[in-house]
């Protein structure tokens, strides 16, 4: 490399090869920097003088993606152990770590109203008893439906879908959540009974417009009595303002939700509807 003489404006273009250490002081520049194995300068001896590392420290990359493989099986290693316990969503967690309004009530499955389940699983996953944590069938139709009306796919998520969801993953409509959702609620469906799945989902919906969250909370916001004490109506009007109780109302319902909620009662009574819990007669 030619010697630089102090004031003159000669272009550099060169790489300086080194042992890996800081770069103290380059006679006639003004220069700072770290490189682990050489730097490249461009400029004029009178300008500045920027360093380009050479190479990616292959231990960042890994300590990345190792962290990452973490973040991804971590959930698959913890919903066995959610056979018991009280479970929270990550939205209940994150309104707690917030400082925002969050009421949650647990109550089991055999405390509940027998009309909760039925009307709940009439409302958001009919075959629920049938599936496999994703329901094949209803997906395809609604993708076809997507497809023939030209609008964006949603719909279709299983009630088992919304647990590992609600338990694990962000709320919104993005591909990469769907990506992770649809291995780990069949997962989900393989490690927990069918019943532990409903209860903790009934535990951990989203139920009210204040921070309510299960139907031991939304309850008593809305008819102030207990989950046990539901009569059918008021358990498909909590039904009708999934999945969105912000916008929808057990408490003050409009039309459209007390139009829902006439459909959800005759489903749930339905014969045909079935059922892999033991109801609370």
């Amino acid at each position: 490399m030619p010697v630089i003489k102090k004031g003159s404006r000669t272009k550099i273009r060169r790489t300086i090869l080194y042992a890996p250490a800081p770069v103290n002081r380059l006679e006639g520049l003004k220069s700072a920097g770290k490189g682990p194995n050489y730097h490249r300068l461009n400029g004029e001896s009178r300008g500045r003088v920027s360093f380009h590392a050479g190479k990616v420290d292959l231990r960042i990359v890994k300590i990345l993606l190792v962290a990452l493989a973490v973040v991804i099986l971590a959930p698959y290693v913890i919903a066995p152990f959610y056979r018991t316990g009280h479970p929270v969503s990550t939205l209940m967690a994150w309104r707690s770590l917030r400082g925002a309004p969050m009421q949650r009530e647990w109550i089991d499955l055999a405390a509940m109203s027998p009309y909760l389940p039925r009307a709940v699983v009439a409302a958001e996953d009919a075959h629920f008893c049938k599936h496999h944590g994703i329901d094949w069938g209803a997906l395809r139709e609604a993708i076809d439906d997507a497809q023939e009306d030209g609008t964006p796919f949603r719909g279709a998520s299983t009630i088992t879908q919304q647990v590992a969801k609600n338990l694990f993953l962000w709320q919104g409509r993005d591909f990469v959540r769907k990506a992770l959702e649809f291995p780990l609620a069949l997962w989900i469906d393989l490690v927990l009974p069918k019943p532990r799945i409903l209860e903790i989902y009934l535990n951990i919906a989203e139920l009210g417009p204040q921070g309510q969250f299960g139907v031991g909370a939304a309850s008593a916001y809305a008819f102030g009595k207990s989950a046990a004490a539901l009569s059918p109506r008021e358990a498909a009007l909590l039904a009708s303002i999934l999945p969105n109780p912000v916008k929808r109302s057990a408490k003050t319902p409009g039309p459209g939700v007390r139009r829902l909620a006439g459909t959800y009662v005759a489903r749930a009574q339905a014969s045909s509807l079935a059922t892999c819990w033991r109801e609370n007669r």
